[in-house]
């Protein structure tokens, strides 16, 4: 099994974008969070947090590369099978692997979720801190706030994770508020 350092070095070895790997960071405080919930594995939740778009900066021209070429890079690491398919599911659209198990369905609702969460903290003055479910729940239904964020994926959370989407989004609050240092929140 991989370890939480050696996932760190390989997203270090593909991601320069300090910004980026935050993104990744915020993931897998919302993975582990969502593991202690769900009766996942919190270090194998953390992980594929870390990795999940550890291909990007090479594979952000071409989507149908995204996860693919990732997933070689994590076989040559000895990787689980399990790891890799949870992160390649999050990109079904290209890879045709539909999320299956709690720990898929959980990163493809997080994902998208803390890039909104994040985007409400940058425009609150008391960044992650001031940040609470009410406010999120407001810009969530703000189509035009951080549009990149698919509404859609995030609130597949209650019939995914049988979590509804309030419960959803204060768990992976939570989870960011307290890595809020990490991520520079």
């Amino acid at each position: 099994m991989i370890t939480k350092e050696r996932a760190l070095e390989i997203l270090k070895e593909n991601i320069s974008n300090k910004n980026l790997r935050k993104h990744h960071y915020g993931v897998a405080a919302a993975m582990k969070g969502l593991a202690l919930e769900l009766d996942g594995d919190p270090e194998t939740w953390e992980i594929v947090g870390l990795l999940h778009d550890a291909d990007y900066e090479k594979t952000k021209d071409t989507p149908e590369q995204h996860t693919v070429l990732l997933a070689d890079i994590l076989r040559e690491e000895d990787v689980g099978e399990g790891i890799i398919r949870a992160i390649q599911s999050h990109n079904y659209e290209y890879t045709g692997l539909m999320p299956e198990s709690m720990m898929e369905y959980a990163l493809l609702s997080c994902d998208d979720l803390t890039g909104l969460i994040v985007a409400v903290a940058l425009v609150n003055p008391e960044k992650l801190a001031g940040v609470t479910v009410v406010s999120v729940l407001k810009k969530f239904r703000s189509k035009s706030f951080a549009a990149g964020a698919d509404r859609e994926k995030i609130s597949r959370c209650e019939e995914n994770l049988d979590l509804p989407l309030e419960a959803f989004i204060d768990l992976v609050l939570q989870a960011m508020k307290k890595d809020a240092e990490l991520l520079g929140l």
